[in-house]
């Protein structure tokens, strides 16, 4: 009988504590479910003349755009400093969640952006947005067939656009935001007002966080993909030279076993192989999704073509930045005068930015995400291309 009481007893205090935890779940507002009254004054949201609280589900998934779980890392190079330039020294940062694309912005994704552009901006904008085909030319190469096909030849479509510079990779992010936010808004029946000049308020619930360049940080953090290497409670067995385990450049396992995992330069004149074994298989760029992608699905995080990312380039940012969500993104406590760009004595001014990540004419040192290089925001190459980012709003990790 004692037991049959006790069992009871049990059961009940169980079930007393689902209660508990169902009410408090239930009187508790959150973002998606925020209640019919205020908590804070008492009246109630959405009636007539009162305060306007949308449905919200969550941000809306941009196209492309692949979850990058933000924590700790230690950011800076791995790979011996061959250069001696001392740039990027190890140190431990936090970066906080964000999206990222899946790929490189691709011929396909700009001619796309040339053709709505040619038809709502002035002709002088349009212009401005064309890349530079010409950086496939030299005097000594005969590589005019990608000047005259590589960005509109239906067969390039998916490979991914160079010639672009940093201020271009920008403006496209802006049309990018407002092209997907006007999508969302009329999948979801939102009106956008003419006033507000095409503008979608953030209330409304339906729209996404700006498309942007990734910061340095968040970049060699999502190349790094370490979340692969953990064992246990925050334990990592080890670092990655690559954004891939080992330090070599072929797969080790199954049937591409002894496959390069990137496109790279192989050394001085050998951009792919011999015929019959083209092993890396892109004597320039390569097809977006060509390779293996690393733990986070991102692809092309070493090699293809370097991206452009937001910071500005400056030697000791290391030392500089903070160490949650670090960037630099003007001169503060290292302006440009210290350098003497004016009188020829350094590349480096206000209007360089870095890239990361090694290219198709790259030697494999350049891959190691801990590499960094700059280049004026107004210049391109056939090398440079980029991928677009954005903050995972709402949430605090």
């Amino acid at each position: 009988m004692n037991k049959i009481v006790r069992l009871f007893q049990s059961v009940s205090f169980v079930v007393c504590g689902i209660a508990i935890l169902t009410s408090c779940s239930k009187s508790r507002p959150t973002a998606e479910n925020p209640g019919g009254v205020s908590t804070a004054t008492g009246l109630e949201y959405n009636s007539d003349g009162g305060f306007q609280v949308n449905d919200f589900e969550g941000q809306p998934a941009g196209p492309n755009l692949v979850y990058i779980e933000g924590g700790r890392s230690i950011l800076g190079s791995f790979e011996e400093d061959i250069l001696n330039s001392r740039d990027n020294i190890e140190r431990t940062v936090t970066v906080a969640s964000f999206y990222m694309d899946e790929t490189e912005v691709s011929n396909i994704h700009w001619t796309e952006y040339l053709y709505y552009v040619k038809l709502d901006s002035s002709r002088e904008f349009y212009q401005s947005a064309l890349p530079d085909t010409t950086v496939w030319t030299s005097e000594l190469a005969f590589n005019d067939p990608y000047r005259e096909h590589y960005l509109r030849y239906p067969g390039f479509r998916f490979y991914p656009v160079v010639g672009v510079s940093w201020i271009q990779a920008n403006d496209y992010c802006e049309w990018r935001t407002n092209m997907v936010n006007l999508k969302l808004a009329e999948d979801a029946g939102v009106e956008v007002p003419a006033e507000s000049g095409g503008r979608i308020a953030l209330e409304s619930g339906v729209v996404i966080p700006n498309y942007r360049l990734p910061t340095e940080a968040e970049w060699e953090y999502a190349a790094q993909a370490l979340i692969g290497t953990q064992w246990l409670d925050e334990n990592q067995t080890h670092q990655r030279i690559y954004p891939w385990d080992g330090h070599a450049l072929r797969n080790p396992y199954g049937k591409t076993m002894g496959s390069f995992l990137a496109n790279f330069k192989r050394g001085r004149g050998d951009y792919a192989g011999i015929a019959g074994k083209l092993n890396d298989g892109a004597m320039i760029t390569a097809y977006a999704y060509e390779y293996p992608p690393n733990d986070f699905g991102l692809f092309h995080m070493a090699g293809n073509v370097n991206e452009w990312v937001q910071d500005l380039y400056r030697p000791l940012s290391f030392q500089d930045v903070d160490d949650l969500n670090p960037i630099r993104r003007n001169g503060y406590l290292d302006g440009e005068d210290y350098y003497d760009f004016e009188n020829y004595n350094s590349l480096i001014n206000d209007k360089v930015r870095v890239f990361k990540g090694g290219s198709w004419k790259d030697v494999a040192y350049w891959m190691s995400p801990g590499t960094r290089r700059f280049l004026e925001e107004d210049s391109s190459t056939a090398t440079i291309g980029f991928r677009c980012a954005m903050i995972s709003a709402g949430s605090n990790y």
